[in-house]
C-alpha cells in the first residue's frame, strides 16, 4: 500500500508514548502543595499518555478510521510486548485492555464528528476515551477485585485521605485514578493547540 510508509510514524509514536505511560504509572507523582501530597493524588504517567489520543485523532484525520485502528492495533502490539519487559505483566494487561477499548471508541466518535467544527471531533473523543481508559486501567492495574490478573500493589491498596485530602479515606489508587483523569483532560484539552497546528500539515488524504 503506498500509504503505509506515512503511516510507520504514527504507530511507531503510539508505541513510545504507551510504552513510556505504562513505566511512569508505577511512580507517583512525590511531591507536596501545602497539606496536599500529590503522591496520595497522581502518578507520571497521566502526563504523557494523552499524547495516545493526539496521535490516534491525527491519523483518523489524515488517513480515515480504518487506517487509525490500524495504528492502533500496531501501536496496542508492540506497547504490551514492550511493557511486559518495561511494567509487570498486570501493568500491561491493564493498560493493554484500557488502551485498546479507550482508542478504538475515541476513533469511532471522531470519526462521527469529523465534519463539525474542527476542535469538537478531538475534544469530545478525548475527553470520553480517557474517561474509559481511567476506569479500565485503575480497576485492573489496582483492585483488589482484579488480583487474579496478578499480584497487587501494597502501597496503591493501602487506604488513603480520598485525593489527599479528605477525611474520607478510600483505596490510594482510586485516588489516583481521580487525578490522573483530571491531569488527562487538562492535558488533552492543551492537545487542541498541535492539533489545530498540524491539521494544515495533515490534511485528509484522499482515500478513493
Amino acid at each position: 500500500m503506498r500509504m503505509i510508509p506515512s503511516v510507520l510514524p504514527f504507530m511507531a509514536l503510539m508505541a513510545a508514548v504507551v510504552v513510556a505511560s505504562n513505566y511512569l504509572v508505577q511512580f507517583p507523582v512525590d511531591y507536596a502543595i501545602g497539606a496536599l501530597n500529590l503522591a496520595d493524588l497522581l502518578t507520571w504517567g497521566a502526563f504523557t499518555y494523552p499524547v495516545a489520543f493526539l496521535i490516534t485523532d491525527l491519523a483518523n484525520r489524515r488517513f480515515g478510521p480504518a487506517t487509525a485502528r490500524l495504528v492502533v492495533f500496531c501501536g496496542f502490539v508492540i506497547a504490551v510486548a514492550l511493557s511486559v519487559w518495561l511494567a509487570t505483566p498486570r501493568i500491561a494487561v491493564a493498560s493493554g485492555s484500557a488502551f485498546l477499548l479507550a482508542q478504538l471508541l475515541d476513533v469511532s466518535i471522531f470519526d462521527r464528528l469529523r465534519n463539525r467544527v474542527w476542535w469538537l471531533p478531538p475534544l469530545v473523543s478525548t475527553i470520553i476515551g480517557s474517561g474509559l481508559d481511567t476506569l479500565i486501567f485503575f480497576g485492573l492495574a489496582f483492585s483488589q477485585a482484579a488480583n487474579i490478573i496478578g499480584p497487587g500493589d501494597a502501597f496503591a491498596s493501602e487506604a488513603a485521605p480520598l485525593l489527599g485530602v479528605f477525611a474520607m479515606e478510600a483505596p490510594r489508587w482510586l485516588s489516583w485514578a481521580l487525578g490522573d483523569l483530571a491531569v488527562k483532560l487538562i492535558v488533552g484539552l492543551s492537545m487542541l493547540l498541535p492539533y489545530g497546528v498540524l491539521m494544515p500539515v495533515l490534511a485528509p488524504q484522499s482515500r478513493a
